[in-house]
């Protein structure tokens, strides 16, 4: 599932744009999650709230207040770099000025649907493609897309209702999924991640330090390494720090 922010100061044109998202998702099966912002400022305050970003952001350019490229830039000066950016506008002239916030497309209305149609569906293929820096996994009937950097850790949890129950703990938010952790640990084992205890992968990017049979990841969560882990853990971590050039933690 993709998430999506439509901001427009008109509300038929947002509906408009998120009535051709409805239509595109049933046509090419993708998933998308819409929410809508009238104004500039509604949607970095979004961001600033620290809530959950969103994949694709459809900005108009003219807007009263803060217009959509003064919101892209302040969203992007937040640390925000990966959301991938439609601008739709009447105005050609700001069009240089765009790429300033790494655009993905610029479309002067008004917008022809199966040329917007196209351009989402692109954006949304060279998304999927990005199988190294993408996990989709299925959260009760939904299917989540995750970044990779953005995954601290995955624990297998017991439960008594739910067989195989997984948690995904992210920087943004944990989500509650089902399936066996050492698939996991394979579809992984090339990137950053590292399974520490049969139950736990942790994300290499994430670790603050190592105390004692623990470690501690950036979100404040002590995860514990299997008794029989504990070197490998710290070699392996060791070797991933030389290879980023980075100073150690506590080791």
């Amino acid at each position: 599932m993709f998430r999506v922010a439509v901001c427009d100061d008109d509300e038929r044109q947002r509906e408009h744009v998120k009535q051709l998202l409805l239509a595109l998702s049933v046509k090419a099966g993708i998933d998308f999650e819409i929410e809508l912002f009238q104004s500039g400022e509604q949607l970095v305050a979004h961001y600033e709230r620290g809530s959950l970003p969103f994949h694709i952001l459809i900005l108009d350019v003219e807007m009263g207040g803060m217009n959509g490229i003064a919101a892209a830039q302040k969203i992007r000066a937040l640390g925000h770099l990966d959301e991938q950016i439609i601008f739709l506008t009447s105005y050609p002239e700001y069009m240089v000025e765009s790429f300033n916030v790494i655009t993905f497309q610029y479309l002067l209305k008004p917008v022809a649907p199966e040329v917007l149609e196209e351009k989402v569906g692109m954006l949304c293929t060279y998304l999927q493609a990005m199988d190294r820096k993408l996990l989709v996994i299925k959260s009760g009937p939904e299917k989540v897309v995750l970044k990779y950097d953005d995954i601290i850790a995955i624990e297998s949890v017991k439960s008594i209702t739910v067989k195989n129950k997984l948690k995904f703990i992210t920087v943004h938010q944990t989500i509650e999924s089902k399936g066996l952790i050492s698939k996991y640990a394979d579809t992984l084992k090339s990137s950053n991640f590292l399974q520490i205890h049969r139950a736990i992968i942790i994300n290499l990017v994430h670790v603050v330090k190592f105390a004692g049979p623990n470690v501690l990841m950036s979100n404040g969560e002590r995860m514990p390494i299997g008794r029989s882990k504990v070197k490998e853990v710290k070699e392996c971590y060791t070797k991933f720090m030389v290879l980023k050039g980075n100073s150690f933690g506590s080791l």
